[in-house]
């Protein structure tokens, strides 16, 4: 059984259908991307699944439980995390307190060990623990938001543009950061981005929201070596695409480009696109190491 089942969801901002039978599963121990262009309906999905929207239709299940029409304090106190986009601190409590604020569902009893947990993974917050969040830098206050999650003991962590608005000299660090938390995390991470070399990185599977319509749920690898749509293809970096008809003879016709290709792999019978990826070009009379597919 999935951790986290997200099936048939379909939100609505006035008569704007933003997320339309949008589904996917998160696993325990899997790092699940959720990735798409600005307004493909990425932060919309986040917001359904923990209660701060409700859908028009579909369920979100998780851990056995229906959680479609339950408010997002219960669903925390389920053990589910979300650290939103823009880090969200409470600028005028200390870092201490930003961090005790992550534990409001736990027994006072445990909070030291838990407190404790956090400032072994980011040490920079226990230098600052009575500093005002609001005087932390942008970095500083991503490792807070990870850490003010972590402080619930949660089963599944919801990411939202985690690097977001830092500097790349800053980006890097945080990702390193962030990449040993992923690995010693037990249980699922939902990770929402728009940027492809970032779930390249640090997840597992994908799954591509388009126009609030998803994709099947597919492995990272997949999703680069093969991609199952034009949406997938262009977030993945294929900038090369085609209309394309499947001919006699397994021979592709592709109408934008006036060719027709012998392809390595069988064909899908519903191929409507072709996409080929500029790595996989080579010059005349060198032999190409890529399977063509």
């Amino acid at each position: 059984m999935a951790m986290l089942e997200v099936k048939d969801i379909n939100v609505y901002y006035g008569l704007i259908h933003a997320l339309r039978d949008v589904s996917f599963e998160v696993n325990e121990g899997e790092v699940v991307a959720l990735i798409g262009a600005n307004g493909a309906g990425k932060t919309t999905t986040l917001h359904t699944i923990t209660g701060l929207l409700p859908s028009k239709g579909g369920t979100v299940t998780f851990e056995g439980r229906d959680i479609t029409r339950k408010p997002g304090h219960a669903i925390v106190r389920l053990g589910m995390s979300h650290v939103p986009e823009g880090r969200r601190v409470f600028a005028g409590l200390t870092v201490a307190e930003n961090l005790r604020m992550g534990a409001y569902t736990r027994p006072a009893g445990e909070i030291p060990e838990s407190l404790k947990m956090v400032y072994e993974r980011f040490p920079r917050l226990e230098e600052r623990k009575n500093q005002a969040a609001g005087t932390l830098s942008g970095g500083e206050q991503q490792m807070l938001a990870m850490g003010r999650a972590l402080m619930s003991k949660p089963r599944i962590l919801l990411l939202d543009e985690p690097f977001s608005a830092l500097d790349e000299h800053i980006k890097w660090k945080i990702e390193l950061e962030l990449a040993d938390t992923l690995r010693s995390f037990p249980g699922g991470v939902l990770f929402v981005s728009h940027s492809r070399d970032e779930i390249y990185r640090l997840c597992d599977t994908v799954c591509v929201l388009n126009e609030g319509k998803s994709d099947p749920k597919t492995t990272v690898a997949e999703l680069f070596r093969a991609p199952l749509t034009v949406g997938a293809a262009r977030i993945s970096g294929c900038k090369n695409i085609s209309r394309a008809e499947v001919g006699a003879g397994g021979t592709l016709y592709c109408a934008d480009w006036g060719v027709s290709l012998r392809t390595a792999l069988p064909l899908r019978e519903n191929t409507a696109y072709a996409g080929i990826r500029a790595h996989y070009f080579t010059l005349s009379g060198t032999e190409n190491p890529i399977t063509c597919t």
